[in-house]
């Protein structure tokens, strides 16, 4: 009797024995599908699996990451009216500023034609009053000449009548008069304007033997207050 002897089958026998039975396995499939009809040939068409190979240069699409949702596609019609909308908006727009812009600009030059023509008036009115004086009445006469005047101006003509302009009409009996010959306004805007007077003062004292004309030019400069037109300097050219 003959030895028998064991053989030891590792995973390449293991392998062939698995394709040994699905090929037995696929010919009996074969067969039946000869002897069984349609039916059976229709099982093993559907058993089988088809393949179709991808054609060269084509990649698949990314897939669309967690949260994010696919792009949609908005109609050539409806981003033509949104084009449209948004334009017509930025042109409403440049429109209203323009007509913004157009109106503070009239309204400005209608206040500077304004300060042009009162402060002109002002000045005309205040030349007189603070350019002339009597020795006979001095306080009188500078309190009114105060009344016409703003600002750091009106301190510093208190202070020059005060001290200087006063003592000198009282010792020598000075009696000045002032009246403007012709007035022309250099600048003008809506809270302030320069105007140029030409100015002839008469004066009378015991230092001059009758009366003296002086024609001065003057530079007036006035501002707006609450109570009107005020002059804020006065420069003899």
């Amino acid at each position: 009797m003959a030895n028998q002897t064991t053989k030891v089958r590792g995973a390449g026998t293991t392998a062939r024995r698995t394709l040994t039975a699905a090929a037995r396995a696929a010919a009996k499939r074969s067969a039946r599908s000869e002897r069984g009809g349609p039916e059976a040939r229709e099982e093993l068409h559907s058993s089988r699996t088809l393949l179709i190979e991808r054609p060269d240069g084509w990649e698949d699409p990314p897939e669309p990451s967690a949260g994010e949702e696919p792009e949609q596609l908005t109609p050539g019609p409806v981003r033509g009216r949104r084009l449209l909308t948004a334009a017509l908006c930025v042109v409403l727009v440049a429109g209203l500023v323009a007509v913004a812009v157009l109106g503070w600009q009239y309204r400005e030059g209608r206040r500077a034609d304004q300060a042009r023509s009162q402060a002109l008036t002002a000045a005309k009115e205040a030349a007189p009053v603070v350019l002339s004086y009597d020795y006979r009445h001095l306080d009188q006469d500078f309190a009114r000449a105060r009344g016409r005047l703003t600002g750091g101006f009106r301190d510093q003509y208190l202070k020059t009548t005060k001290t200087v302009v006063g003592p000198t009409a009282a010792k020598y009996h000075g009696v000045v008069k002032a009246t403007v010959a012709a007035a022309s306004v250099v600048s003008a805007a809506p809270d302030k304007a320069v105007v140029l007077l030409f100015v002839n003062q008469t004066t009378q004292s015991t230092q001059v033997s009758g009366s003296r004309l002086d024609l001065n030019r003057v530079r007036m400069t006035l501002s707006r207050t609450s109570t009107g037109w005020k002059v804020s300097a006065v420069d003899a050219l």
